[in-house]
């Protein structure tokens, strides 16, 4: 009985230690490190304040990243490259449209909320976006990381 409750303990922790980061199965997203603080109170983050208003934020990830307020407390953040091409000088980062992100390359939209596909030109994208922690550390400041 002993060494059953052990083995149940071990695969439990294996399991819930698993990876679920798609970057590690994606060929066309570089692993990067990102790690960086957003102050709410500047203008130009002014509008993560409100829902459904995402900012694009340059020069982190692969294509830069997107951030938008989802709820009442709760944020989400992706990287604005599409996870579902290579990357291409003419196409680095996809587009803000609305509460959607578009690739003007490859014709793909992916919905801010949940990061999967809205639409596309092939039959089944394999990739959703790729998503970063965003974890509020107080008095209006945002960390995103992965």
């Amino acid at each position: 009985m002993k060494n059953f409750l052990i083995g149940m303990l071990l695969i439990t922790a294996t399991v819930a230690c698993s990876d679920d980061d798609t970057l590690n199965n994606n060929p066309n997203l570089l692993d990067v490190n990102v790690n960086f603080q957003i102050d709410l109170s500047l203008p130009q983050y002014n509008s993560l304040n409100f829902p459904s208003s995402p900012v694009y934020v340059p020069n982190y990830g692969n294509g830069g990243v997107v951030i938008m307020k989802s709820g009442t407390d709760a944020f989400v953040a992706y990287d604005a490259a599409d996870p579902n091409h290579p990357r291409k000088n003419e196409c680095v980062a996809m587009e803000v449209d609305g509460v959607q992100l578009y690739c003007s390359c490859e014709g793909n939209t992916y919905d801010l909320f949940t990061g999967g596909v809205v639409e596309g030109e092939e039959e089944d994208l394999e990739y959703p976006l790729f998503r970063y922690r965003v974890v509020s550390s107080g008095n209006g400041l945002l960390n995103v990381r992965n």
